[in-house]
C-alpha cells in the first residue's frame, strides 16, 4: 500500500504547512531543519493534528478528507507511532507495554506476538523489566516493538535515534532495516541527520519552511541539494553565495566569485546566467591542503590562504582556512603531523571542480 498526503495547515501568521507527496512501501525519510514542519506533518498523518484542507489516504483507505468530511479517529487509523523519547508507560513492564495495543487479542495470541516481536528486536531478556531498569537503546527497541506488534498499515518515526549514541543507533538501524524488509509497509522517518538518511532511506522528502523542496533517492537529494539550507543539512560544511563571472560551455564549467571577496572558483556548468547569483557547496572532506604551492595538478582551484584555526573533533582535525572567504577543511591527525601544520601557517587549498555543487 502507498501513503498519499496532500494537506495544508496554518500554524500562525508566519508559518503554514503545505505539502503533497507519495510514500510507497519502505522507508521514506522526511528530512529538514528543526521547525521546518516535519513533526506537524507526522502528527497530521497520525490524526493528532487536524489539517485545514487536504486528503490523507493509505491505499484506498481514506484517513482524512475535507471534501467528504472524513476524519478517522487516531485509534482507528491503524498507524504506529514512535516518538523521539520512547514514551513507554513507566509503571508497566516491557512486556505489558508491548501488549498494550493487543487488548482485543486472546492471551495465547498476545504471548505469541510479543515473543516474536521481542525476538526480532533482540529484547526478550528485558520483557519483565520496567523502563527505568533498561538502557535508552533498549527502551527505543521496546517502543518500536510496541508500535509494530499490532501490524499497522503505516509506521511513523519522529527522530527515534536522536537521543542515542552512534553505536546504539547503528544496531537499531539494523533492526529497522530487517523490519522493513519483512513488512514492506510505508514508514515515514523524521530526521535532520544525513547519516540516518544514507543508512536507512530508500526515498527522501526534503521539507523547508513547511514546503516540499525536493524528493528522490538519498543520492539525488543530498548529493545534489536544491537549496543552500539543504546543502548544510546534507553535510556540506562549506556553502557560499557567489556570482557567475563566465560560462564556458565547451569546457562544461563556470567561473564564479564568492560573495564579499575576490576569491574565484571554477565549478560545473549550471543553468545560471552570467552576473546572476548562485550558491556553491563543498564538503570539508573533499578539500586538500598543501604547505607549499602545488604544481602540475589537474585541479583547477588552487587557493592560497592562511590557516586560522586547527582543532580536534574526535578522530578528525578541523581546519579553518581564510582564502578571502573562510573554508572548513577536514584532515587526519597524521596528515596534520606530516605537514607540520599550525595556526597562522600559509597554506594552499586544492578543490576539484566537480567537488563543487551548485544551485541558485
Amino acid at each position: 500500500m502507498t501513503l498519499d498526503v496532500a494537506v495544508t495547515r496554518r500554524l500562525g501568521p508566519a508559518f503554514s504547512l503545505d505539502v503533497a507527496f507519495t510514500a510507497p512501501p519502505g522507508i521514506t525519510m522526511l528530512f529538514g531543519a528543526s521547525g521546518s514542519g516535519k513533526t506537524t506533518l507526522l502528527r497530521s498523518v497520525a490524526g493528532l493534528t487536524t489539517p485545514d484542507t487536504g486528503r490523507i489516504a493509505i491505499g484506498d483507505r481514506i484517513l482524512f478528507d475535507v471534501k467528504t468530511g472524513i476524519d478517522v479517529a487516531v485509534q482507528d487509523r491503524h498507524v504506529g507511532y514512535v516518538f523521539q523519547q520512547a514514551a513507554l508507560f513507566p509503571h508497566m513492564t516491557v512486556r505489558e507495554n508491548i501488549e498494550y495495543g493487543l487488548h482485543r487479542s486472546t492471551a495465547d495470541d498476545r504471548q505469541r506476538r510479543v515473543s516474536a516481536i521481542a525476538e526480532s528486536f533482540r529484547i526478550p531478556h528485558i520483557l519483565d523489566r520496567r523502563p527505568a531498569q533498561i538502557s535508552g537503546g533498549e527502551r527505543q527497541r521496546a517502543a518500536l516493538a510496541r508500535a509494530l506488534v499490532t501490524e499497522p498499515s503505516l509506521l511513523l518515526l519522529d527522530e527515534p535515534l536522536s537521543a542515542l549514541d552512534h553505536g546504539i543507533q547503528s544496531h537499531i538501524m539494523d533492526d529497522l532495516r530487517r523490519s522493513n524488509e519483512s513488512r514492506r509497509i510505508p514508514m515515514l522517518y523524521v530526521t535532520h541527520s544525513h547519516r540516518e538518511v544514507y543508512a536507512l532511506g530508500e526515498r527522501v522528502v526534503a521539507i523547508d519552511n513547511g514546503r516540499v523542496t525536493a524528493t528522490g533517492s538519498p543520492h539525488d537529494v543530498l548529493d545534489h541539494p536544491a537549496q543552500g539550507v539543504l546543502a548544510n543539512l546534507a553535510g556540506f560544511e562549506n556553502v557560499f553565495d557567489a556570482t557567475v563571472l563566465e560560462r564556458r560551455e565547451r569546457a562544461g564549467t563556470m567561473q564564479c566569485r564568492l560573495a564579499n571577496s575576490a576569491t574565484e572558483l571554477e565549478v560545473p556548468l549550471g543553468r545560471t546566467a552570467v552576473a546572476q547569483p548562485v550558491w556553491i557547496a563543498i564538503r570539508a572532506g573533499d578539500i586538500l591542503v598543501a604547505n607549499e604551492q602545488p604544481r602540475g595538478l589537474s585541479a583547477r582551484n588552487i587557493l592560497p590562504g592562511r590557516l586560522v584555526e586547527l582543532t580536534a573533533h574526535g578522530p578528525t582535525m578541523v581546519a579553518v582556512v581564510d582564502v578571502g572567504a573562510r573554508f572548513i577543511v577536514h584532515l587526519t591527525p597524521s596528515g596534520v603531523e606530516s605537514l607540520h601544520l599550525h595556526a597562522g601557517d600559509h597554506v594552499w587549498l586544492i578543490v576539484k571542480t566537480y567537488s563543487c555543487r551548485i544551485g541558485g
